[in-house]
């Protein structure tokens, strides 16, 4: 008997809908090519809910989506709500109140035409960050003394659990293991932000378990410059969570770009979310033009984790078939229609499978 997943979506806020809905055509044709069941609940949560109804995400429908396999988020943001109402409301409340400590970002670049570093292919560019996902300056509120004054102060602390670093520190070095160089990089600014120390040191003791796996250090300024002049140096790397999101995006950069770059913030064992990097881009919604293939990486990666190996590995070999086959002629919004892309994706899948 074939296994049935019940899929919670989020398509989300400006061009959420369209690029989900290609990620949604690519799921349920791999569902078909490979013998198992997608059941799917679409919520309708984003800005455009709220201005309707007031409510972001009501604790019925929380409590809902955690009763499924997965959830698939497409973007969020909108110039319409204040700014991080929203993002804190939908994203916020996933990852911090499931706990969905782990958020991992390949980072792989299918074909040198998609790279903006001088000589730099392929070969150079495949790595996996590992970002801490519940903890830093982002679960913090925010505290204003003196506001709109002369004297006014802004503080939102960074703060580190042991229990949080361990966890996130532990997964990285699983991962690492699991990959064909072996290699951990910690990257952090323990140097200036002497809390940081603690990553340090736990590094250090949990490396002690995983003799196989080689490690390295980078500060976090140090570690942009070297993904931009050297990225072949990377391979696995764990950071903390406001760095994490800002090497990510150069990350993404490197690979091609947003419209390509797709995570997971997961608690292993537990539950799963899935979404691309990019954000909502209002500008562009119902036009057509948004580049899905990150939704549809995502979508790849929640296959993975859900444990249909070759559904995932078929999804990611037909991105990489159209990239490297020089179908896809850019990564850019508006390069293809956002349908067109679903459709030479499903094309390739069929292929692949055939």
């Amino acid at each position: 008997m074939s296994t049935t997943h019940r899929i919670a979506v989020i398509a989300g806020d400006g061009i959420g809908p369209e690029v989900t809905r290609e990620g949604l055509r690519v799921l349920r044709a791999a569902a078909e090519h490979f013998g198992f069941g997608i059941e799917v609940t679409e919520y309708p949560f984003g800005t455009e809910h709220w201005l309707e109804t007031g409510e972001i995400f009501p604790d019925p429908a929380f409590e809902e989506v955690q009763q499924h396999d997965a959830c698939f988020l497409g973007a969020i943001g909108d110039p319409r709500a204040p700014v991080g109402l929203i993002e804190r409301g939908i994203i916020g409340h996933l990852r911090w109140d499931l706990d969905l400590y782990v958020n991992l970002r390949p980072i792989k670049l299918y074909d040198a035409r998609f790279c903006p570093l001088k000589d730099k292919g392929p070969e150079d560019v495949d790595m996996v960050i590992v970002r801490e996902n519940t903890e830093d300056a982002y679960v913090q509120q925010p505290v204003f003394e003196n506001q709109g004054t002369p004297e006014e102060k802004a503080m939102q602390p960074m703060v580190y659990t042991r229990k949080g670093t361990e966890r996130i520190i532990r997964f990285a070095f699983d991962l690492a293991r699991t990959r064909p160089r072996r290699q951990l990089t910690l990257i952090d600014k323990a140097n200036a932000v002497r809390a940081q120390d603690l990553y340090t040191r736990v590094f250090e003791e949990v490396a002690q378990e995983y003799p196989e796996v080689k490690t390295d250090h980078a500060y976090i300024d140090a570690a942009c410059m070297w993904m931009v002049k050297n990225p072949e140096w990377f391979d696995t790397a764990v950071t903390t969570n406001l760095f994490g999101d800002i090497i990510t995006d150069l990350g993404a950069m490197i690979q091609g770009g947003m419209g390509i770059a797709a995570s997971a913030n997961l608690h292993p064992g537990r539950f799963g979310m899935f979404e691309p990097i990019h954000g909502s881009f209002p500008k562009a919604a119902g036009k057509n033009t948004a580049n899905p293939l990150a939704s549809i990486a995502a979508f790849g990666m929640m296959l993975d984790w859900l444990g249909e190996k070759e559904a995932a590995a078929a999804v990611e070999a037909s991105i990489a078939d159209l990239l490297q086959g020089g179908r896809i002629r850019s990564l850019k919004a508006g390069a293809h229609a956002t349908d067109e892309i679903g459709d030479m994706v499903l094309e390739r899948l069929a292929a692949v499978n055939a």
